[in-house]
Order: structure tokens, then C-alpha cells, then sequence
């Protein structure tokens, strides 16, 4: 187990995930009023781009140069009707569907299922945090919606308190007795705890783990072999894996932190490859895991909440890119291990990339590389 000052650095990872989520983001646009409390996002046809096909050197040349002093590896998978292209870099990556952890991308999993139960009648995105679970939340607080909670305008604290040795349940007690919270429904604040509770709300609903759940509904369903949701005291990566090798206070070289603690569980706790989670998005953007009224939910924006980083009401993240290209996904983020799934709206182009960043510097400008030559979008100097 890991000291406790380690534990607390870990977590505010986790509390600073904001930055990490808007990783791919280069600018978002707002979403359109749609009546009191919901939105849809603005149209996502962009420029056509049609015919144009992969920019398969382009890709090439995002993994140019790795592994450096920054990142030791990186792969990349494109999927869609555009074309189909895979590559690797770096010794961190010994194949292209090696094993790594997803990070904060395990939200769209917790929030597919939570999408799920409402299509099937069990709660709606406008229930109460204190209505599903009553006694969670102080009774000072505002009423707090399961849709605020996936959109992370729910204004609750960030997780600055606990530490991953805690129990989910334990972790949100944690971060709760910590700060105050803020009015929901107004400004986007991207936090674990809203998907820590959503994970909570899972398990009291369906009588189930939140890891049965996800296997029953989404994993088995789809064939998913690699991905999983590890048990909490599960610190190990089946190989073949890629290798999360990070900077230490206290060292100049490199720990190998590959085997770690899945202590973000239904918020960051998963553990794919590419190939499992460009089968699971095309799935998911396709109709086949949601029935109509919740594929909808899945890509509406809240309309009231500010901010410039934004998410839907299943989570996903909407990029706009400067010549209007917009694609939808998420981002994620643990020691290590930087990933991402992104596609057009249309499934035209899927991206599927994961890089291993040493934590010496910021990774963006590696991961806007791979969006620009992903998606055929021009990048900000800030990449070069």
C-alpha cells in the first residue's frame, strides 16, 4: 500500500481530472436551449470532408519521436468509414491491443448503464441523488439530479479528502465532509465524486455489484474479452500491457506504476484495449446498447450550466474543433496511462489512442497531434 502521501497526490489527480478531460479539447461550442433544464448540441454536420480518406502519414507521424523523455510509448487505432489504421511507438508498448487502464473513459460504461435503468423504467435523470439514495448527502444540500451528476454540473465538492484506500462509499463520505458545495444545474465542474456516487446508485437499484452490471450489460453483450472492471484489491494488468513508467520525487529515473490500485473504480477504474473500446463506441453511437428516447439523452447537453469544457447527459464530452469539426468522447487519466476515445457523430472517424506519459511534462501536445492528423483538423501552435 502505497504512504498516505502518495494516496492524497493520487487523489487530486483525480480532483484535477478537469484538465485531463479536456486534454483533446482545442474549443467547445455551447449547446442550444431546448426548453427549461435540458439542450441539444448544436448541429455536427462540420465541413465535408468527404472521400478524403485516412491521412495514414500523418498518423505515422503523431508517434514519430517516441518514446522521449515525456512519453515512452503510444499506440492508435482509427476505425470508421474513412478507413482503418493501427500503430505503435515506444518500448511501452510491446503490441497494437495490448492491455491499459482507461482512466476517467470508464464513465461512459457506469453512465451507459445508468442510461439503461432509465430506459427500462428503474430511475430518470431527473431522480434525486436523495431520492436514490437517501442519507447520502447532507440534508442541507440542494436536491442534486442524477442527470447533474452525469454532466458533472452537480456542484459537489471535488475529492481533495480522500484517499484510495477508502471504499467508494467511504471516499464520497470523505469528500462530502470536506468544502461546500455549490448550487447545481449552473456551471460545469468536472468531478469523480458525481461518478463515484453514480456507481453507488448502480448497486442500490440493481441489488448488484456495479461490475456485474457492467459485464452483464454491456461487456458479455458485446463480446468485450479484454475489459473488465478489476475488484478492488485487484492491482494487476493481464499482459500483454502497456507500461505506465513515471518521474518520482525522489529519483531521476522512472517507477514502473503498470500494477497500481483501481481504487476510482466507476468513475476511473477500468482496465480495456483499443480494439475493445472502438468496438464498444461504435456499439454505443450505432443505437445498439440504448433504445431511442436514451440514445438521445446520451449526446444532450445540459443548456443552463457554464463552463468551457462540457458534457452530456451520457457523459461524453463535445469538441469542436476550428475548422467545425465536432467529435464526441472521453478522455481519461491515471498514473501512467493517458487514453482516449473520440469519433464524428456519424462514426465517420473513431479514434482509439493511449499514450504512457512519464509525468515530466503535460502530455497535450502529443495528444493534439494525434487529433489533428485523427480527425484532418488543423492544431494550435501549443502542439508543435
Amino acid at each position: 500500500m502505497a504512504n498516505l502521501r502518495v494516496r492524497k497526490r493520487r487523489w487530486r489527480t483525480v480532483a484535477a481530472a478537469g484538465a485531463v478531460a479536456a486534454v483533446l479539447v482545442v474549443g467547445t461550442v455551447p449547446a442550444m436551449a431546448a426548453g427549461p433544464g435540458h439542450g441539444v448540441a448544436r448541429g455536427d454536420q462540420g465541413p465535408d470532408k468527404s472521400g478524403r480518406g485516412l491521412d495514414k502519414e500523418a498518423l505515422r507521424a503523431a508517434l514519430a519521436g517516441l518514446p522521449d523523455e515525456n512519453v515512452t510509448g503510444g499506440l492508435i487505432r482509427m476505425s470508421g468509414t474513412d478507413g482503418r489504421w493501427s500503430g505503435t511507438a515506444g518500448p511501452s508498448v510491446p503490441v497494437a491491443d495490448a492491455h491499459f487502464r482507461i482512466g476517467s473513459v470508464t464513465k461512459i460504461f457506469t453512465s451507459t448503464v445508468l442510461l439503461q435503468l432509465a430506459a427500462e423504467g428503474r430511475l430518470a435523470l431527473d431522480d434525486t441523488v436523495q431520492d436514490l439514495m437517501p442519507g447520502l448527502l447532507p440534508a442541507s444540500y440542494f436536491p442534486v439530479t442524477l442527470g447533474q451528476l452525469l454532466s458533472h454540473t452537480s456542484g459537489l465538492q471535488i475529492m481533495t479528502c480522500a484517499t484510495e484506500d477508502m471504499s467508494p462509499r467511504e471516499a464520497v463520505d470523505a469528500s462530502l465532509a470536506c468544502g461546500e458545495p455549490t448550487e447545481p444545474g449552473r456551471a460545469t465542474r468536472y468531478n469523480g465524486i458525481n461518478y463515484f456516487i453514480a456507481g453507488l446508485i448502480i448497486e442500490q437499484v440493481t441489488r448488484h455489484t456495479y461490475g456485474s452490471e457492467v459485464r452483464t450489460r454491456i461487456l458479455k453483450p458485446l463480446r468485450l474479452r479484454d475489459t473488465y472492471v478489476p475488484a478492488l484489491d485487484d492491482w494487476s494488468i493481464p499482459a500483454p500491457y502497456t507500461r505506465g513508467l513515471v518521474v518520482t520525487p525522489d529519483s531521476t529515473g522512472l517507477k514502473d506504476v503498470s500494477v497500481q490500485n483501481p481504487y476510482s473504480w466507476a468513475e476511473g477504474g477500468m482496465i480495456s484495449n483499443a480494439p475493445d473500446l472502438a468496438r464498444f463506441f461504435t456499439a454505443l453511437y450505432r443505437g445498439r446498447l440504448l433504445p431511442p428516447a436514451q440514445q438521445k439523452d446520451l449526446f444532450r447537453m445540459p443548456a443552463a450550466a457554464s463552463g468551457d469544457t462540457r458534457f452530456s447527459y451520457g457523459g461524453l464530452q463535445r469538441t469542436e474543433f476550428p475548422d467545425g469539426t465536432v467529435v464526441w468522447g472521453k478522455s481519461g487519466h491515471v498514473p501512467g496511462y493517458t487514453s482516449g476515445a473520440f469519433a464524428t457523430r456519424d462514426l465517420r472517424r473513431l479514434l482509439v489512442y493511449s499514450l504512457n506519459p512519464t509525468e515530466r511534462t503535460p502530455e497535450l501536445p502529443y495528444v493534439l497531434r494525434i487529433a489533428g492528423a485523427a480527425f484532418d483538423v488543423p492544431i494550435p501552435a501549443t502542439a508543435g
